[in-house]
């Protein structure tokens, strides 16, 4: 059986990095696991909330307080990402191609059937979620 396993992280998107991250770790006292870099900057960060359990936040240009959309997307963990993917599609579903990660997880995306993006993960002994430092992405 292809169970999830736990919600394995949300993402967020913000205008301001450091105060969200001065919420996040100094008022709720979550830690900053590692940072999202592109070409030397930050644009982004991964926190930390309980058990195994993340919080990833991206920079975005321009966030809508009231009445748009912050949730970018979330994420669902399971121990047989192959597995999952291919009993999806089985049941007629869409899912994209495995891909390993910049942050060292094996994740797939697809939309679930209102349009939300979700993201499956399974996490490897090399990922950036336990072993922290900072990602480089190039996207």
């Amino acid at each position: 059986m292809n169970r999830i396993a736990s919600v394995a992280h949300v993402c967020i998107k913000t205008a301001d990095l450091e105060a969200t991250e001065r919420f996040y770790c100094g008022a709720l006292g979550m830690e900053k696991r590692f940072a999202f870099m592109r070409k030397g900057e930050a644009i982004g960060f991964y926190l930390k909330t309980a058990n195994d359990t993340f919080i990833e936040v991206f920079k975005a240009d321009g966030v809508e307080k009231l009445g748009g959309q912050v949730l970018n997307h979330f994420c669902l963990q399971t121990e047989d990402i192959r597995g999952l993917r291919q009993s999806l599609a089985e049941k007629g579903f869409f899912p994209g191609e495995v891909r390993m990660g910049a942050d060292g997880t094996w994740p797939f995306w697809m939309d679930d059937p209102n349009g939300l993006a979700v993201e499956f993960q399974e996490y490897t002994d090399r990922s950036a979620q336990f072993a922290g430092g900072e990602v480089e992405v190039d996207w």
